[in-house]
């Protein structure tokens, strides 16, 4: 499967705006500094980013609904509620999975899981 390079950099500047947003605003309430980690790596020929913020995490009670659109956690007027839905459609489109892991008081980590094409695809 080719991947479309534009819409994965989509979903990674959504991720890495998002988690900024969260760490800034963390950091602003007496947190620590703001901080954003991107890294990459590969595990059962499946290719692994991970965007960790240092941020608030995500509640409990908001979990199972991120990934919905037009659901946002940011103030009226700041975010249409649709990064992370059309980021989770695009990763699934091409044949991955976007997940988190969280700690609430103690950022995120969000993980886009794409597989490795098959050599025999050249």
């Amino acid at each position: 499967m080719e991947c479309l390079p534009q819409d994965l950099q989509r979903v990674i500047l959504n991720l890495c705006s998002n988690g900024m947003y969260e760490a800034a605003k963390q950091a602003a309430s007496g947190g620590d500094a703001a901080r954003l980690n991107v890294s990459t790596t590969t595990n059962d020929n499946r290719y692994l980013i991970k965007v960790t913020d240092n941020g608030g995490g995500i509640p409990c009670e908001m979990q199972d609904k991120i990934f919905n659109p037009f659901f946002t956690t940011k103030p009226s007027g700041e975010g249409t509620g649709l990064g992370l839905s059309i980021s989770f459609d695009i990763i699934k489109q091409h044949g991955g999975e976007l997940s988190f892991e969280t700690r609430p008081g103690n950022g995120t980590t969000f993980i886009v899981a794409l597989p490795v094409a098959a050599s025999s695809d050249r």
